[in-house]
């Protein structure tokens, strides 16, 4: 039997590609294969690096704040849809995952036009502006956390099952070797880690913050600062271990006693290590989901949230200083934390896309030849 060819739509961010190839990698364990399309930004370098080919088309967001840009986006984005149907006449998928992002908008509406299954997954406690257009048209809506009114049925027409369905967010499988990883970094058996980060740009706030609050401490930090700003930044000492970027972030996150952090997708990395967290969400992430992500594991006992208009080095200092000094509530937040985790999602959503594919009668050959036009 020919294997099924399934096209994933992931792109912009890490955020969005990570839990798509984790999605990708299900997927081949079932003997599907996998295209990716996506644009020029993350997916270009994470997708190849990861085995799986990148079908590319020029797509960019709507800028809300900037008409120019917007409008600019708007014809660009015709274009991707133009593009986006070449290539599903070309691959004839048997079904299609939008992993969320302006890249799933053209892709995802290809599918629909051509009639083949859409899959749409959701990182955030928020659907997207992609999503919320395309969930209509959907046979599946995987979501990452339970949204009021959403998460509850919604059953296509003609359809017997729900249109939404909690899954969790796909993460890459968590390091389990907690020696190793502080092997790896530098840490003592005995030593207390706190592990900073702010995503794959770094969080400006929070470098400055942590910087100043944790200087002299007695504990260990590992902190991943992003690119953009590791130039303005320096260790205040050599507890202090500094980085633009952390390769084997779950083995950094594995080794770490507290993580302090955003609240994006990440929070189901933190959780599948089973760590307790000090959230800051970012203040301008549409819809202010990240806030609604941190309120989600703070009332689950796994987190305490700081709003980053209140994030002072003096608040940081107290918040990490009093979770450090009680290791009873540490322990309860981490099972907390672990409790959260859906360790099984990417099997999840890759066999609900392989039942959209049954379900439409795959698998389709690719059509071999001269690509149609549209």
């Amino acid at each position: 039997m020919t294997p099924p060819l399934i096209v994933i739509a992931a792109g912009g961010t890490a955020g969005h590609v990570v839990p798509a190839l984790a999605v990708a990698d299900a997927l081949a364990a079932e003997r599907a294969r996998v295209v990716f399309v996506g644009g020029r930004r993350a997916e270009a370098d994470l997708v190849p690096a990861a085995g799986y080919e990148l079908e590319t088309i020029h797509v960019e967001p709507l800028h809300r704040r900037a008409p120019v840009k917007a409008a600019r986006a708007v014809v660009v984005d015709a274009g991707a849809l133009r593009s986006a149907r070449r290539i599903m006449r070309r691959l004839r998928p048997a079904a299609v995952m939008g992993a969320g992002g302006y890249v799933s908008g053209p892709v995802g509406m290809a599918a629909v036009l051509g009639r083949v299954p859409l899959v749409l997954t959701e990182a955030d406690s928020r659907l997207g502006v992609s999503n919320r257009v395309l969930a209509p048209f959907a046979d599946r809506v995987c979501l990452a956390f339970p949204i009021p009114g959403r998460a509850d049925g919604g059953a296509r027409v003609g359809s017997s099952h729900a249109r939404y369905l909690v899954t969790g967010r796909p993460v890459p499988p968590p390091a389990t070797d907690r020696a190793a990883a502080r092997t790896r970094f530098g840490i003592g058996a005995r030593e207390t880690c706190v592990l900073v980060f702010g995503g794959s740009q770094g969080a400006r706030s929070i470098n400055h913050a942590a910087i100043v609050a944790f200087a002299g401490a007695r504990f260990r930090v590992l902190h991943a600062a992003g690119e953009r700003d590791l130039p303005h930044l320096q260790a205040p000492d050599d507890r202090y271990d500094l980085r633009g970027y952390i390769d084997h972030f779950g083995e950094a996150l594995i080794a770490s006693d507290v993580v302090v952090s955003r609240a994006g997708g990440s929070i189901f990395e933190i959780a599948a290590a089973g760590r307790p967290a000090v959230l800051i969400p970012y203040p301008f992430a549409t819809g202010d989901h990240q806030t609604s992500n941190a309120r989600y594991m703070e009332q689950a006992g796994a987190a305490v949230v700081i709003p980053d208009a209140e994030l002072t080095a003096v608040r940081l200092a107290q918040e990490v200083g009093g979770l450090l000094a009680d290791r009873g509530r540490l322990r309860a937040m981490g099972r907390a934390s672990a409790a959260l985790a859906r360790p099984d999602a990417a099997r999840e959503i890759a066999r609900t896309v392989l039942a959209a594919a049954v379900r439409s009668g795959s698998p389709r050959p690719a059509r071999s030849g001269p690509e149609s036009g549209v």
